[in-house]
C-alpha cells in the first residue's frame, strides 16, 4: 500500500516545505499488514458545537472535515443535513462558539483560533497578512457567510439581530445584518467603572446582564439598551458572576462568593493564602458560607439569596455557572464521589398556598444520580425537562438520561454499546439531538426520541472509510504497584494467531483530565488517537489505551488521587503497570513495547522513557512537560517528579514533536529536553511546526505527524506486522 509520508529529519520546517520535504523522504518499506491508510480512518467529518434553535426543530455545527471547517444545518422531519459555508481550505482557521438565533433562521460562529497571552491569534499557516479572529453570520436558508465584527467573544441576541461582546473592558454592540447602521459603531455600549465582560441577552433581545469586575469584588449589571441605563444587582463586597435570565426575562440568577479582603489579589478565581496580605491568613476569615445563588429584580435591583452552602462545605469549588431552567436553577457540583447536577427553586424556599414563601431556604435537589459523571446538558424549551450524558452504570461510555429539573425519577434514554453525548434539545420536544459514535463508527450527528430509543444518524460515511475493519476493544483493569485500580482498552490485531508474539504500543492520553471510551472519542485529538489505535491494531500491534490516575470518569477520589504530577508523579505508576502488564502477555513481544501521547500524554511518555527504557523501546512524545515549575534543586519534589531529573537513565530512542506557538505547553519544554538529550547522547528525533498550537490546527500537520510516528516505531519496535512466534525473533 503507497504511503504518504515518512519520517522527517531533525529540522524544523516552514509549512509550504513540508510536504514536498516528506515525499522526497519516500523510501521502500516492507508490505503493510493493514487493510487501510492512515488517511482512510481519518477521512469521516468530525462534527462538533452541536446547536438547537429554541422555537424551530433545527440544528446547527460545525464539521471538521480532513482541515475544511464548515457549518452544517438540518430540520425536521428529515433532518437531511446542509452545508452552510465553503471553506475548502486547510488553512488552520479554527471555527467555534456556534450561536442560533430562537427562530432558527440566522447563524453567527468566530472564525480565527484564541489568542495567546500577547494576544496574537494563530496563524499556523504563516500568512504573511497575519490571522484574526472575528465574528460572521450565515443564513440557515443558504447563501454566502458574512463578516460581522471584529470580535473574541460573541453572545447572539434571541432575535438574531444583535451580537454583543466584550473587548478591552468594555461591552459591544454590532448589529449581524450588514445593512444596519449603527451610531459610532466602534464606541462601547457604556462606560462605567471596572472590567465588563460576560454578557448575556434577556430572552426579549433588549437588555444585557453582564459582569462587572471591580478588582477585590464584582457586580451584576444590567443594560437596557431601548432606555439607556444600567441597574446593579444587590450590590455588595462579593464577587458576583454566571448571569442567567429568567425565562419571562424579569429576573437575574447569579452566583456570589465573598470578596477578596484588603487587596488581595483579585482574579476572580478561589483565594489561597498566597492570594491574602502580609500577616493575614485564611482562618481570619473563615466561618460562614461561602457560596450562594441570588436572584435579582431586573428592573429594581432588588436581589436576594435563594441558598447557600454550609459553612466548610466545598461544594462551591466546582460550580463555575448556573442555569435558569423553568422555576427552578440548575448547577453542576460535586460534594460527594461524582460531579453531579442539582436544582434549587427560583423563589428561594417552598411556597404555601397563598403563594408566600415559607421562610426555609431552598435545598437543592440532586438531579442526576448513580455512580457516573453528568457531563454535557441540554434544557427543553420550557425549562421543565434536562436532558444529560453519562457514564452511570456503563462507565467508559455515555448515554443520554432526561429527568424534570424541578426533581424526580430520572430516565435513560438510550443504551448498548454506542455512545450519546452533548445533547441539544429540539423545540417540538419530540427528539434530541446528539453526538453518536461506537467502537467502528465515528463522531456523527443523531437524534434519539425525547422519550428514548436508538439514535438515528444522518451523515453518510465516505466510502474510503474502513468501517468493517476495526476491531472491537476490550475493558481491561489493572492494579498498580501501590495498589491503585486504573482502567484501559485493549485493541488485538484481528490476525493474531496462538504463540504469535506481537510488538506492542501504550496510548496515553492528555489531560489529564480525560477519559478514553470503548468507542470514538467525543474530542477531536482523541478521536483522531482512538482511530489511529485502531490503525495500529489492524497493522499488528497489540494496543493498549490507558486511563490513568487523575482522568475523570471514576470518580473524585481517582481524579484527585494524591501525589500527581509535581507533588509525586504516581501517575506515572500507571504507566509502568500497563508496560508490565503488556510484557506478561503471552502474545506480546517484551523486546517491542512502545509508548506515546499528547501533552500529559507527552509528559507520561518522556517519563517511561527517562525511568524505564529497558521496558519502553521506545516513544513519540508530542507537547509534553518535562519539568514541572522552574525549579533544578535535585532535592525538590517538583524536579524529582520530572523526567528531566532521570534523563541519565534515558536510553531509548523518541521522536519530539512540538508546534511553537503553543499556548497550553511552553515550546521551552522541548527546547530544553532537546538540549538534555543531545549531552546525554540520546537517540531522538525531532518535528517542529512553525506558529501552530497545542492541538495542530492544520489536518496536513496531523497526517505527517501520523505518519511520523508510524514510521518511527516502524524503524524502532520492526512494525508493518512483524509477528514473531514463541522463542523466536
Amino acid at each position: 500500500m503507497k504511503r504518504r509520508t515518512v519520517f522527517l529529519p531533525v529540522f524544523a520546517f516552514a509549512a509550504p516545505a513540508i510536504a514536498a520535504l516528506a515525499l522526497a523522504a519516500l523510501t521502500a518499506l516492507p508490505a503493510q499488514a493493514q487493510r487501510f491508510s492512515i488517511e482512510d480512518v481519518l477521512s469521516p467529518g468530525y462534527p462538533v458545537q452541536l446547536v438547537a434553535a429554541r422555537n424551530a426543530d433545527r440544528i446547527a455545527w460545525i464539521e471538521y472535515e480532513e482541515g475544511r471547517r464548515n457549518v452544517y444545518t438540518a430540520a425536521a422531519p428529515d433532518f437531511e443535513p446542509a452545508r452552510l459555508t465553503r471553506y475548502e481550505d486547510d488553512d488552520g482557521r479554527d471555527l467555534s462558539n456556534l450561536r442560533v438565533s430562537d427562530d432558527g433562521s440566522t447563524l453567527v460562529f468566530l472564525r480565527g483560533h484564541t489568542p495567546n497571552r500577547e494576544g496574537w491569534i494563530a496563524n499556523p499557516a504563516s500568512d504573511p497578512r497575519g490571522a484574526e479572529r472575528a465574528v460572521w453570520a450565515v443564513s440557515t436558508a443558504g447563501g454566502e457567510p458574512w463578516r460581522v465584527v471584529e470580535a473574541w467573544n460573541v453572545a447572539l441576541s434571541p432575535d438574531g439581530e444583535w451580537v454583543a461582546y466584550a473587548k478591552d473592558g468594555a461591552i459591544y454592540r454590532a448589529p449581524v445584518n450588514p445593512g444596519v447602521v449603527t451610531v459610532e459603531p466602534d464606541r462601547p455600549l457604556f462606560s462605567v467603572f471596572g472590567s465588563q465582560g460576560s454578557p448575556v441577552w434577556s430572552p426579549d433581545s433588549r437588555r444585557l446582564a453582564f459582569v462587572s469586575d471591580r478588582g477585590d469584588h464584582s457586580f451584576i449589571g444590567v443594560y437596557d439598551t431601548a432606555n439607556p441605563g444600567i441597574t446593579y444587582l444587590g450590590p455588595a463586597v462579593d464577587r458576583d458572576t454566571s448571569p442567567t435570565w429568567s425565562p419571562d426575562g424579569t429576573r437575574v440568577a447569579f452566583i456570589r462568593r465573598p470578596g477578596l479582603p484588603f487587596g488581595a489579589r483579585a482574579d476572580l478565581g478561589e483565594a489561597s493564602p498566597e492570594d491574602l496580605p502580609d500577616g493575614m491568613t485564611e482562618a481570619r476569615f473563615a466561618g460562614g458560607h461561602d457560596f450562594s445563588v441570588w436572584v435579582g429584580d431586573a428592573r429594581t435591583g432588588e436581589a436576594r439569596e435563594v441558598w447557600h452552602n454550609a459553612p466548610g462545605d466545598e461544594i462551591h469549588r466546582e460550580v463555575r455557572s448556573v442555569m435558569w431552567a423553568g422555576d427552578h436553577i440548575i448547577f453542576q457540583a460535586e460534594p460527594d464521589a461524582w460531579r453531579r447536577y442539582y436544582s434549587v427553586a427560583a423563589s428561594g424556599g417552598a411556597t404555601d398556598v397563598a403563594g408566600g414563601l415559607t421562610g426555609a431556604p431552598a435545598t437543592p435537589s440532586e438531579l442526576t444520580p448513580g455512580d457516573g459523571i453528568a457531563e454535557y446538558v441540554s434544557l427543553s424549551p420550557d425549562g421543565r425537562t434536562l436532558f444529560y450524558a453519562t457514564n452511570a452504570g456503563d462507565i467508559d461510555r455515555r448515554h443520554l438520561w432526561r429527568v424534570p429539573t424541578s426533581g424526580g425519577a430520572a430516565r435513560q434514554l438510550t443504551h448498548g454499546d454506542g455512545i450519546e453525548t452533548q445533547p441539544a434539545a429540539l423545540a417540538s420536544g419530540r427528539d434530541v439531538a446528539v453526538l453518536y459514535a461506537d467502537a467502528s463508527q465515528p463522531l456523527t450527528v443523531a437524534v434519539v426520541p425525547a422519550d428514548g430509543g436508538e439514535a438515528k444518524t444522518i451523515r453518510e460515511l465516505p466510502g474510503r472509510f474502513p468501517l468493517d475493519d476495526h476491531v472491537t476493544p476490550s475493558a481491561v483493569t489493572l492494579e498498580a504497584e501501590d495498589g491503585f485500580e486504573f482502567y484501559n482498552q485493549l485493541f488485538l490485531p484481528p490476525d493474531l494467531q496462538p504463540g504469535e508474539k506481537r510488538p506492542a504500543m501504550i496510548f496515553i492520553h492528555g489531560g489529564s483530565r480525560r477519559q478514553m471510551l470503548l468507542g470514538y472519542h467525543y474530542m477531536h485529538f482523541y478521536h483522531m488517537a482512538y482511530a489511529m489505535n485502531q490503525y495500529f491494531a489492524n497493522k499488528g500491534y497489540v494496543v493498549l489505551s490507558v486511563n490513568y490516575r487523575s482522568g475523570i470518569g471514576y470518580g473524585r477520589e481517582f481524579r484527585n488521587s494524591p501525589g500527581r504530577g509535581r507533588l509525586g508523579n504516581t501517575e506515572y505508576r500507571d504507566i509502568k503497570a500497563a508496560g508490565e502488564y503488556l510484557r506478561d502477555r503471552g502474545d506480546v513481544d517484551p523486546a517491542r513495547i512502545g509508548l506515546w501521547g499528547l501533552s500529559y500524554g507527552g509528559i507520561l511518555t518522556a517519563q517511561g522513557l527517562a525511568r524505564d527504557s529497558d521496558l519502553f523501546a521506545a516513544g513519540v512524545d508530542i507537547a509534553g512537560v518535562h519539568l514541572w515549575g522552574n525549579s533544578i534543586d535535585p532535592e525538590t519534589v517538583s524536579y524529582q517528579s520530572s523526567s528531566v531529573s532521570e534523563v541519565e537513565n534515558w536510553t531509548s530512542p523518541v521522536l519530539l514533536i512540538h508546534g511553537d506557538d503553543d499556548r497550553n505547553v511552553a515550546f521551552s519544554q522541548t527546547v530544553g529536553l532537546v538540549q538534555l538529550l543531545r549531552a546525554q547522547g540520546v537517540p531522538h528525533e525531532l518535528i517542529v511546526f512553525p506558529d501552530d498550537v497545542h492541538d495542530f490546527l492544520l489536518h496536513e500537520r496531523w497526517l505527517i505527524t501520523f505518519d511520523a510516528t508510524d514510521d518511527f516505531f516502524d524503524r524502532h519496535m520492526g512494525g508493518d506486522g512483524a509477528v514473531t512466534t514463541e522463542g523466536r525473533r
